[in-house]
């Protein structure tokens, strides 16, 4: 196996990351042969775990590596997770690279901190495919980063996978250039929460949000899946997503609120969660929040007591559940988290569990669609989008350990499972699974008619 230096786009030397040769390829771009791929996969890691250290190698048309242009929060509102998605991915190309890399080429993950800043955002994007000479770009969560960065992916025709949850993507909103393969969007999300809501805590709900374009989509979506539901939102709190304080907007919430419904983020999480427990002490409506408000935070924190026998959302359960599925664990091991979601090295290094997946599932995505188009260099990242949309279905696998998904090539948007637990002692546990189909919604573009 050679040894492979990984490099930040401004040219810094990152840590060693041992690559290898290996895999084969198919250059049908159907439906079927993508799915063969993503299969394969699975099959692979079987493989390997039977016969320790083995990689298969072909005789591949380049040794150069496949460059992925991973566009980083690792600063700004949005650094916390970064971090956790810069592990996941790491991960995710040791485990591609160990099983022979994408078309018997190694793997390169060339970083870019982008700040969290939608114009610094783009400038990312234009450096990895420039400067860096990427083959895609990848990675970017914060919905207003995605909508400032994708247009110059579409510009500069470099494919954009982003791990968001925004419904910028199937709203139609971007290009054909950009997709979301590998995490649900807010509007699939929020459509399969709302039965629960309004069957379990309440009808009337008061939702708090940030004022940005995430928050928006929340505010967007949650009133018609309620109203659906015969329930009514009967306020809309808008946040600005600087705020450090929040005792001065809780007079808001309508007496009358049965469900409270959170989806704050960044780093005044802690602060908002506590300051709610104090304006409402014990006589508090329902609370059902997004775990992004309490994302890469420790649930035995002092002050988030609180918290207990209130309900959330979560993408994945950060949590290993009795009985849970055996990928899970497969994937804990290799992204380096605790049955707590935690770093094994570091009990109080709590991840991002319930988006982090994202990084790792859109990783093999992009590799299964590599392989079914033989991309070989740029001049085959159209046939890379085109696999891409032919996928479909999406088997539960090592490399889908989040759940079964169906990718709907039209709209560049991946459904799946959702997950609703509860706070019981410190410690989030499982109480409902939303089906796939509770998700799912009507198209609202088809990006493969438009023009590349």
């Amino acid at each position: 196996m050679s040894e492979n230096v990984k490099k930040s786009a401004s040219g810094g030397t990152a840590k060693m990351e041992t690559t290898a040769t290996g895999a084969g390829t198919s250059s049908l771009l159907t439906r079927r042969t993508a799915l063969k791929g993503l299969a394969g996969l699975g099959a692979a890691g079987a493989g390997l775990g039977a016969m320790p250290g083995f990689v298969p190698y072909i005789q591949a048309q380049s040794s150069a590596p496949i460059k992925i242009g991973f566009q980083v929060h690792r600063t700004g509102i949005g650094a916390a997770y970064g971090r956790w998605y810069d592990r996941v991915t790491t991960a995710a190309a040791t485990l591609i690279n160990e099983q022979g890399g994408i078309n018997g080429r190694p793997v390169e993950i060339v970083a870019e901190d982008d700040g969290t800043d939608p114009k610094r955002g783009a400038e990312v994007v234009e450096k990895l495919a420039t400067q860096a000479g990427c083959d895609v770009a990848y990675g970017t969560l914060f919905s207003h980063v995605v909508m400032g960065s994708a247009p110059r992916a579409g510009e500069l025709k470099i494919p954009y996978f982003v791990v968001s949850e925004g419904h910028h993507v199937a709203s139609g909103a971007l290009n054909r250039w950009t997709l979301q393969p590998g995490i649900c969007d807010v509007k699939s999300q929020v459509s399969a929460m709302a039965p629960y809501i309004t069957s379990t805590l309440g009808k009337k709900v008061t939702m708090v949000y940030p004022d940005y374009a995430f928050g928006h989509d929340h505010r967007d979506s949650l009133v018609p899946a309620i109203q659906a539901q015969g329930g009514e939102v009967i306020a809309q709190i808008a946040i600005p997503p600087t705020e450090t304080s929040f005792t001065k907007y809780f007079p808001q919430i309508p007496r009358d609120t049965e469900v409270l419904y959170h989806v704050m983020v960044g780093p005044a999480v802690l602060t908002f969660v506590k300051e709610m427990g104090e304006f409402f002490g014990p006589s508090r409506p329902e609370i059902f929040g997004f775990i992004d408000s309490l994302e890469a935070t420790d649930l035995t924190n002092p002050g988030l007591e609180y918290l207990d026998g209130t309900y959330f959302w979560e993408g994945m359960p950060r949590y290993a559940q009795e009985g849970g599925p055996q990928f899970d664990a497969f994937y804990r091991e290799k992204v380096g988290c605790d049955a707590n979601g935690a770093s094994v090295s570091d009990p109080k290094d709590i991840s991002t569990y319930a988006h982090m997946f994202g990084c790792w599932e859109t990783m093999f995505v992009i590799k299964a669609g590599m392989e079914a188009a033989g991309y070989a260099g740029p001049s085959d990242r159209q046939k890379l989008i085109e696999a891409v949309e032919a996928m479909g279905e999406m088997p539960a696998s090592e490399m889908h350990p989040q759940g079964a998904k169906i990718f709907n090539g039209k709209t560049h948007q991946v459904f799946g499972p959702q997950y609703i637990s509860k706070v019981e002692g410190g410690k989030l546990v499982l109480q409902h699974t939303a089906p796939i189909e509770a998700g799912m919604y009507p198209d609202e573009v088809d990006y493969t008619t438009m023009s590349f």
